[in-house]
């Protein structure tokens, strides 16, 4: 190595200007790379981490988009199949109900009712009127007429599976629409037995799916799709591989042994939110990819984030960074005796600047542009820079107090929400012929749920049990509305069937949001323990005996209220016994749902209640609460959990 001694004696004899380009460029070369590379790392690791973090928020929105479409199309057939099971009805009753279903939907592109041979029929072996949009009017058709529907998959799936099923995408009618079929499978009870009566199915077409994926564009290649449960393509920007091809076949075409295995993992409805890299095979170009499986029909969303792309601001910067220090190491080493001082000052007053806007002071002044070079380019970037900064910084403090502001208002509307339900207990501490205890737990700030008592006279007890259609801000004021009305409507001598019915008349005028709710409404006599009911598309409640008998309500056989404006309901009875009880629930309790996609089913809830009929009715609702806790394992709550208990005690006062 060349000693210092060695490099003076060297240099002793060169002039100033040769020492001074010399030691500047030798150090600015090496501060210059330190800087870069430092700069580069640091920009590269902000740029990655920023990706991870968009594509989470980017693929869980998609995917919440294409939920929502799918549950609101479930929740039809389901509501469907109990009417159809728990009701008697005519084919003029079947028709108008498919009508309303297809012309009240806009994602709903035809429904039918297929029954088993014989069922509705006694002297048919099909029967399946089908309601379908066409050239922008609702038309009819007989599937029996059509094909044999028992061989098809929406029919023959939820069948043998005895649940509701999506279908595998296909081309509909003239092969030009894009479709799936949503099956749920309904019965009839022939004394203890249950027997198939027959399957529901609505076809959605999957443009609408189509449309929200075909709306993420990340730069200019990036984009989204979707596959089915088997692994074929139904939306991608290559429109000759969709219906055509699998992930598979796109694997084995390519020799690509990570999208098979990706292919696996998506058909298993596994998710990956951490980005990993892939080939795109649209591009060929390295890309990021997640995917989250689409919980409602099987199916997977993928998104790639072309790497290229998200990196060509950081490679263009680097190398405008690399241009100006070369081109400034070069023309300082030519003229560094005569432009030192112009450089090296405004170079001392941008560092410490830049300084201050790294410690968070986005006021500070930046030097005066005085020249056009190299210096003075990077003056006005820093300026720009610090500009946009500051802009941004703006909108996210204006972004978190709306956020704020929005998570108060949520916070009031459900403070108002539950003070307009009574939640006083006991209720009624003077009145020793009955005791009543209710509790409601909203999926969201504010729930659809509702429940309600009051005495209509001194004899009479009315109590009511509701759930609308929906979550969020719209169900709580349909709700509101809903529970308004019945108060309203209640009169003395008005039986539960009459008041529902002026309830759903009132409902239907207007409701342009086609909302709607279910309702168990009933009129106790504290006297004799006669209950009056109705019930409206709910859940029938479970009756408990002194004796420890428990037993489903029978069902009055009414609809949903708020849907059709001349629907009428009917009212039964039930006599209670001193000690008897009956329990009330909204259907976010046998629905509840775990990790692993489990209900928490009617028949556990029995067995629960069977298992808690000795204790208070309180004791029983909190023990039926605190199932439910443990079979979710903290999953996040679907829906809305409402339970209200009705003891009916007598007139303890006599004897």
């Amino acid at each position: 190595m060349i000693s210092l001694s060695i490099l003076q004696t060297m240099l002793k004899n060169k002039g100033i200007a040769f020492k001074l380009v010399l030691f500047f460029t030798l150090s600015s070369v090496c501060i210059f790379t330190l800087i870069f590379g430092y700069n580069y790392y640091v920009s590269r690791r902000a740029i990655e981490k920023g990706i991870g973090e968009n594509s989470q928020n980017l693929i869980l929105a998609s995917k919440n988009k294409i939920e929502a479409v799918l549950a609101a199309a479930q929740k039809i057939p389901e509501n469907i199949s109990y009417f159809l099971e728990n009701s008697s009805y005519n084919e003029k009753e079947i028709y108008r109900l498919l009508y309303t279903v297809v012309e009240k939907n806009p994602e709903i592109y035809g429904a039918a009712i297929a029954f088993e041979p014989h069922v509705f029929k006694k002297d048919a072996d099909f029967f399946a009127p089908y309601f379908f949009k066409e050239n922008g009017a609702i038309n009819f058709k007989h599937l029996d007429k059509a094909y044999n529907y028992f061989l098809s998959d929406w029919y023959q799936i939820p069948k043998e599976l005895q649940l509701p099923e999506w279908t595998e995408p296909y081309f509909g009618e003239g092969g030009n629409i894009l479709m799936c079929s949503y099956g749920v499978p309904f019965y009839k009870k022939t004394g203890d037995k249950r027997q198939l009566a027959g399957v529901i199915v609505i076809d959605i077409s999957i443009e609408s799916l189509r449309s929200i994926v075909s709306s993420i564009k990340i730069l200019k290649t990036g984009y989204g799709f979707l596959i089915s449960k088997n692994g074929t393509y139904i939306t991608h920007p290559m429109k000759e591989i969709i219906m055509n091809e699998t992930i598979f076949s796109i694997a084995e075409a390519r020799k690509k042994k990570s999208l098979r295995e990706i292919g696996r993992s998506m058909i298993k409805g596994e998710s990956s939110l951490t980005p990993f890299m892939v080939d795109s095979i649209l591009t060929g170009k390295k890309c990021w990819m997640t995917y989250v499986p689409i919980i409602s029909n099987g199916w997977s969303l993928a998104i790639l984030f072309p790497q290229d792309e998200l990196m060509e601001d950081i490679a263009r910067l680097n190398r405008m960074v690399i241009f100006l220090g070369i081109t400034g190491i070069l023309l300082l080493a030519i003229a560094v005796v005569y432009i030192a001082r112009s450089i090296t000052k405004p170079l001392r007053a941008m560092a410490q600047a830049t300084q201050g806007i790294g410690a968070g002071n986005l006021d500070i002044d930046l030097p005066a542009v005085t020249s056009g070079d190299e210096v003075g380019k990077l003056t006005e970037a820093f300026g720009y820079m610090k500009a946009s900064l500051k802009a941004y910084i703006e909108q996210l403090t204006e972004a978190t107090a709306l956020k704020e502001r929005m998570e108060s208002e949520l916070k009031v509307a459900h403070d108002i929400q539950m003070s307009i339900l009574p939640k006083m207990f006991p209720a009624f501490p003077d009145r020793t012929e009955f005791d009543i205890y209710a509790i409601i737990k909203p999926a969201k700030e504010v729930g659809g749920d509702f429940y309600d008592f009051f005495q209509i006279d001194h004899e009479h007890l009315c109590f009511v049990i509701a759930d609308v259609s929906g979550k969020g801000i719209p169900a709580s004021l349909f709700m509101a509305v809903t529970k308004t009305l019945i108060k309203a409507k209640a009169a003395v001598g008005l039986t539960p069937d009459r008041i529902i019915t002026r309830v759903n008349e009132e409902l239907c005028v207007g409701n342009d949001a086609n909302m709607f709710v279910t309702i168990f409404c009933a009129i106790l006599d504290v006297r004799t323990g006669e209950v009056e009911y109705t019930n409206g598309g709910h859940n029938p409640p479970l009756v408990i005996r002194k004796s420890g008998e428990v037993s489903v309500l029978k069902s009055t056989g009414g609809i949903v209220v708020g849907v059709i404006d001349d629907a009428r309901y009917t009212a039964d009875i039930l006599t209670l016994e001193p000690g008897d009880s009956i329990y009330l629930y909204t259907d976010g309790v046998n629905e509840a749902m775990n990790e692993n996609g489990e209900l928490f089913s009617d028949k556990r809830l029995e067995q629960d209640i069977i298992k808690l009929k000795e204790k208070s009715i309180k004791e029983i609702i909190d023990g039926i609460m605190g199932e439910i806790e443990i079979f979710v394992q903290g999953t996040p709550q679907s829906d809305d959990i409402t339970m209200m208990v009705i003891q009916y005690r007598g007139n303890t006062k006599e004897g």
